[in-house]
């Protein structure tokens, strides 16, 4: 997945921000906490795809060629996609759907309703 894929995709998702930050990194937020980057971090010479796991995916994935432990975040259960053969963009999706839900949860009550998460 490039990076006008991934932006058009992380745009589609529910109360999602998008800054662009650290050296041109293109970053997105729900409720002001970041979910999923698309960036040049780390030691491959192309935009790498980074987002937030559970801990079992997170386990799974960085046993995958083409996907390591995100520089930075790692600590954090992030993942970063350093091939586009790892993943499918499919699969890509489904895990930034999953990295924005994780984010989301952790939102208080009240700024999920405030965002439109939930309702009620």
């Amino acid at each position: 997945m490039n990076r006008v894929d991934f932006d058009a995709y992380c745009s589609t998702l529910k109360a999602t921000t998008n800054v662009v930050q650290w050296g041109g990194s293109s970053v997105w937020k729900v409720g002001g906490k970041i979910f999923a980057i698309c960036s040049h971090w780390g030691p491959v010479d192309r935009d790498c795809i980074s987002f937030k796991c559970a801990e079992h995916s997170y386990q799974v994935l960085c046993e995958l060629p083409g996907v390591v432990p995100a520089p930075y975040l790692a600590r954090a259960k992030w993942v970063q996609v350093q091939s586009n053969e790892a993943l499918t963009d499919d699969d890509v999706k489904s895990y930034i759907e999953k990295a924005h839900a994780l984010i989301a949860a952790k939102l208080t009550k009240k700024q999920q309703r405030e965002l439109g998460l939930i309702t009620g």
